[in-house]
């Protein structure tokens, strides 16, 4: 088994059951695990130049989890050190007046990556099967259409030639506590705090079951969910970069052949 692997999920997964504290990749000492994390983000960053330049495959990260779990910290972490010429973050919000005029995926769709291009998705088309089910602004039946057309829409995707990775990032309800009230004392993280993130809150169990029946119903080989324990900042970007760094180690990844007309060039 790959280290990768180790992140997938259950078949019948209970996210009660799996621990955001573990940290099965550390090793022991945080700064030893930071130095790894900045020298996987190195390779990353390096293999993307090459993604960029072969320009065949396309690659679209998924990141989903509760408030303060770190999907703005693992960007930053992982993927801070890349070329911004080939990459690109979509920060998802609330659907705007246009947005709601068409089917909840037509947002999503013109974000797809392009050949040569990875894109990083922070919350996604999965907020269509998660707060509006919390909430009860869909009803189990729509929940259910609307997995089978995510489903759809993510083979549809892989077909074509999108590699998927889909990040849930798993925290405790303490944790999220003490990253809220961190936001709270600092000033300097006032602009970062939400009093509607204090509302969610309230519905915690409800969320962790949405989540559990989202990723469940939509974990595909082509389009692979992966639970991140997220209560350490570090182990969660050192996890995440070792799914990655793997991804694209094993695309194979080559440079394109030098134009045969250049290599007799000469240039005054």
């Amino acid at each position: 088994m790959t280290p990768a692997m180790q992140f997938r999920p259950e078949s019948k997964l209970k996210l009660d059951d799996a621990s955001a504290g573990a940290k099965p990749l550390s090793s022991g000492k945080k700064a030893e695990d930071q130095a790894r994390v900045a020298q996987m983000a190195e390779r990353i960053a390096e293999l993307q130049n090459v993604f960029y330049a072969e320009h065949r495959a396309k690659l679209l990260i998924v990141l989903q989890g509760m408030d303060t779990s770190g999907k703005d910290g693992t960007i930053a972490g992982v993927f801070g050190r890349i070329d911004p010429l080939g990459i690109r973050s979509i920060a998802f919000k609330a659907p705007t007046a246009q947005e709601l005029d068409h089917d909840y995926l037509w947002r999503v769709h013109r974000e797809v990556p392009a050949r040569g291009e990875i894109v990083i998705f922070n919350r996604s088309h999965y907020e269509d099967v998660l707060i509006t089910r919390v909430h009860d602004w869909i009803d189990a039946r729509e929940c259910q259409r609307r997995y089978a057309q995510i489903r759809d829409f993510e083979r549809m995707l892989a077909e074509t030639g999108t590699v998927l990775l889909k990040f849930f990032l798993h925290i405790s309800a303490d944790e999220q506590k003490q990253r809220l009230q961190e936001r709270l004392a600092d000033p300097d993280k006032h602009w970062k705090f939400d009093p509607q993130d204090l509302k969610e809150r309230k519905f915690w169990p409800a969320y962790q079951r949405a989540y559990a029946d989202a990723i469940s119903a939509t974990d595909a080989a082509h389009a692979p969910w992966y639970l991140i324990p997220a209560d350490s900042k570090t182990h969660r970007n050192l996890a995440i970069a070792t799914v990655v760094l793997e991804t694209l180690e094993q695309m194979k990844l080559a440079y394109p052949p030098p134009h045969p007309e250049y290599l007799t060039l000469a240039i005054d």
